[in-house]
């Protein structure tokens, strides 16, 4: 049967997979590593499982290597970002983009500097020219 993979991942999934993205692939204990420290210590049951989660909903494939799996992002982070920003966008914005980007240079805890960063990225897709 085809994997689906679902349209968001949960708060852990997408921990996982920012740790899996950062490595580009491994095994079960080098996602451990690379998972941040301020929510304790997991256990490698914990991770693994999921991880298999992760495969079983499309995000990741698996391989095995020696005696260990070692895991794939099947998505690039860039990709989920535009994905994520879309629903977010859809659900709370009516799918107007303006009004997303509009909230986001609303909030207090921009600085003048990011506010610039945006005004800058916006001319430079204006002027037609998709580099940075």
């Amino acid at each position: 049967m085809a994997r689906r993979r679902s349209d968001m991942l949960t708060d852990v999934e997408l921990e996982f997979m920012i740790a899996l993205w950062s490595i580009g692939s491994g095994s079960v204990r080098d996602i451990m590593a690379k998972l941040p420290q301020d929510g304790g210590k997991r256990a490698y049951t914990s991770v693994a499982t999921i991880m298999k989660i992760l495969d079983d909903k499309g995000y990741v494939k698996s391989e095995r290597k020696d005696r260990a799996l070692h895991y794939f992002p099947t998505l690039n982070k860039g990709d989920y970002e535009g994905r994520s920003l879309k629903n977010l966008s859809n659900a709370l914005f009516g799918g107007t983009p303006t009004a997303l980007v509009a909230r986001l240079v609303d909030d207090a805890e921009l600085t003048d500097d990011m506010i610039q960063e945006i005004r800058d990225i916006i001319d430079t897709r204006i002027k037609g020219d998709d580099s940075p």
